[in-house]
């Protein structure tokens, strides 16, 4: 039976609310230079501790999705809004001003343009590298409908890691996402980031909660292992509105440190698995800025990945 919206969450869904001269800061600065962070969008929970510690995930290409997905709370439009010619230079200069060694750079679906954004997308990252070159960028992009020339776009960005996420399990996908989406796609989509360059990092995430059986998460984990997928996060699904779809249960923490375990065994290089935890988040970048530091510098030794707590 789905969750009341209005139903008390568990003691390890609460955060504190977000405050700070960092926080401050980084809110101003989206404002200045009318970027978007899907920090905001999102209703990410986690927003206050990432912004305080400097960490955030800009959106770029506007804040209007063209799909509309049962789960997310970002705005949707048959026709996003007109892209801003100036947002990578924009971009690149917020993150050199934050000195950030890590940033996690996302953007919403554009259906509506010849190329779905992907050389707009290229660009800010092209630019963010320009800029501010010791910043390693993930980038979190969307399925491009599996066209593999627009993933080749942004997989020669030089982006240092690569994000697509499978979102939810086979039997749900239909349920939870646009229906120009698709699970055998966005698995397709991952396939091709190793397709086009085999040395590079990838990257999916998964939520819970929305009715899924342990069974159908170890598939699906199984089938991101199987397209190449080196990072892996799962999460709770958390309802953003009465219109969404309802959450069907708070998954325990129990059931949590399973996933991670299972991940591990699967040979994911990094799992993070909590209920606060999202597709970009700081404790996981700082293991992945540290392997592409230990890759890069040739060293054999990779940083011992850490579990991730993330239940204050």
């Amino acid at each position: 039976m789905p969750v009341d919206i209005r139903a008390r969450k568990p003691s390890w869904l609460k955060v504190r609310p977000p405050g700070g001269e960092r926080y401050r800061w980084i809110k101003e600065q989206r404002k200045t230079l009318q970027l978007s962070t899907v920090c905001e969008e999102a209703q990410c929970p986690n927003i206050g501790e990432c912004w305080s510690s400097g960490t955030a995930t800009f959106m770029v290409m506007g804040s209007v999705c063209t799909r509309g997905c049962r789960f997310c709370a970002v705005n949707t439009n048959r026709r996003g809004l007109p892209l801003d010619p100036h947002e990578p230079r924009k971009l690149a200069e917020t993150i050199r001003a934050m000195d950030l060694d890590y940033i996690v750079v996302t953007s919403v679906d554009r259906d509506d343009l010849d190329d779905q954004g992907a050389g707009h997308f290229a660009a800010c990252v092209r630019e963010v590298k320009a800029v501010s070159p010791k910043t390693r960028v993930e980038i979190l992009f969307p399925d491009f409908r599996g066209d593999v020339d627009l993933v080749r776009a942004v997989v020669e960005s030089g982006a240092d890691v690569l994000a697509h996420n499978l979102e939810t399990v086979r039997s749900l996908t239909k349920k939870v996402r646009d229906g120009r989406c698709g699970y055998d796609q966005s698995l397709a989509v991952l396939r091709a980031i190793k397709e086009v360059d085999p040395t590079t990092y990838s990257k999916s995430s998964l939520m819970v909660g929305l009715g899924e059986t342990e069974d159908e998460m170890i598939e699906a984990m199984r089938d991101l292992r199987e397209a190449g997928v080196d990072f892996f996060t799962v999460g709770q699904y958390l309802r953003p509105s009465a219109k969404h779809i309802a959450v069907d249960e708070y998954v325990d923490l129990d059931r949590f440190a399973r996933y991670e375990a299972a991940g591990k065994d699967l040979g994911f290089r990094y799992v993070a698995s909590g209920p606060l935890v999202r597709s970009s988040y700081k404790a996981g970048e700082f293991f992945i800025h540290d392997l592409l530091e230990a890759r890069d510098a040739g060293s054999k030794k990779a940083p011992s990945a850490r579990r991730l707590q993330v239940i204050s």
